[in-house]
């Protein structure tokens, strides 16, 4: 699709895909005819047979002047999930921004059309995404399970460079440079309105507000090989980091990024990150329910001792019911932020309600029907009598506390509701 016309924000559909995929992948370009076709084949190779998300490969050509444009026109017409957009404007910041901006996927990454990095890592680079366990994922060539091969030039280069942005920008990532990195879709809407570089400084910018705003950076080592053809200008590009650095630490300074509100906002947002699948939540559900019942009981044994079987039920289910909420609430359904933390945790009460009703209710039956019961007929019964409160409170948690959340609709509030970067060129 050619953005001739509109500027890079405001392109729209030229056709719809019925299903949004979970990994867009953007390759920005900038006369790479030589490369183009071949990297996009092995790159569609490998996520068919290796790759268990849905996915999109999106060619962001920025005013190539060679055939690069209808390579990507063909690639697009032969093969369904590859997309191409134009833009009249040069610059891999500018192309990434553009794109991201519009796309309707779950998680966006980029990669350097020359492949330097084995395609192996890519999978470990989106996988903390889709999962909600990350916000940003970056591939480090500076990791020590990373194997590297490229110049001493380069070497020397790239770690002074990383040097320089831990003492000036307090960085805490390794590898800024590694064109290897992805975002969700959410973050990516809120950071990239305060991106301003448009050039190679862009991935730099990304990651310092990312980093200073608390959002999580997931590191993963790679296997890159330096392409011996790389047409990037090392003075040119390093004079423009430099400038980069310096804009960037004076807007930090003097207030005009606004990183506080913007970590207050993160902070905030209670987004839905873990997957939302039946197993998976009833899993990890299981595990933390585990993990209350032991807590449960030992609390219960230990107030026992001071306390009638009523009081001392009544205390040790409240204590472990507010941790079970609140790890409930991150772990298994992947809400994060101190947005509703106050509401989810007045519903678990209500819900730790019932579950003190039918264990306090057996405790009853107990007492009643056999009031010189031993102590671990006790401890017996109040564990049958949890498991149903805890297959209860899930269904309760699931369906009413934390119901499940359509990230699409995420993506959709925040302004991105129409796929804008697919379409034919004629």
């Amino acid at each position: 699709m050619d953005t001739n016309t509109l500027a890079p924000q405001q392109f729209a559909l030229a056709r719809r895909r019925p299903v949004s995929p979970q990994v867009d992948i953007v390759i920005p370009v900038f006369n790479e005819a030589g490369d183009l076709e071949r990297s996009v084949l092995r790159l569609y190779a490998y996520l068919k047979s290796a790759f268990p998300f849905t996915f999109r490969i999106t060619i962001a050509d920025n005013a190539s002047t060679d055939q690069t444009w209808a390579i990507a026109l063909r690639l697009e017409d032969v093969i369904p999930e590859v997309v191409a957009v134009h833009l009249n404007l040069k610059g891999r910041g500018r192309a990434l921004s553009t794109v991201w901006l519009a796309s309707d996927a779950e998680v966006l990454a980029y990669m350097d059309v020359d492949l330097s990095t084995d395609l192996n890592a890519l999978l470990p680079l989106v996988a903390p995404l889709v999962s909600g366990h990350s916000d940003i994922a970056i591939g480090s060539r500076l990791d020590k399970a990373s194997r590297v091969r490229r110049g001493t030039k380069r070497e020397v280069i790239s770690r002074c460079y990383n040097l320089l942005l831990r003492t000036t920008l307090s960085a805490s990532f390794s590898d800024a440079q590694c064109g290897f990195k992805a975002i969700r879709a959410d973050r990516a809407q809120r950071l990239l309105p305060y991106v301003k570089d448009t050039g190679w400084f862009f991935d730099t910018e990304l990651l310092v507000i990312a980093d200073r705003t608390g959002m999580r950076i997931h590191e993963v080592p790679v296997d890159w090989i330096d392409d011996p053809d790389s047409r990037v200008d090392i003075v040119a590009t390093a004079i423009e980091d430099i400038k980069g650095i310096a804009r960037l630490s004076r807007a930090i300074a003097n207030g005009s990024l606004p990183i506080s509100a913007l970590r207050d906002d993160v902070q905030a947002e209670a987004v839905v990150q873990a997957p939302s699948g039946l197993v998976r939540q009833l899993v990890r559900f299981a595990i933390v329910g585990v993990g209350s019942t032991i807590a449960y009981l030992l609390l219960y044994l230990v107030l026992r001792t001071g306390m009638s079987a009523m009081w001392a039920n009544a205390t040790a289910l409240l204590l472990t019911a507010i941790a079970n909420t609140a790890v409930n609430r991150r772990l298994t359904f992947g809400v994060r932020g101190r947005g509703g933390r106050l509401r989810h945790q007045l519903q678990g009460l209500a819900v730790f309600g019932l579950g003190l009703a039918l264990t306090t209710g057996s405790l009853y039956a107990l007492n009643t029907l056999a009031p010189q019961a031993r102590r671990s007929v006790e401890v017996i019964v109040l564990v049958l009598a949890n498991i149903l409160a805890t297959l209860t409170r899930f269904l309760l948690f699931r369906a009413w506390i934390f119901p499940r959340t359509d990230r699409q609709a995420l993506v959709h509030a925040s302004g991105a509701d129409v796929l804008a970067i697919e379409g034919n060129a004629s």
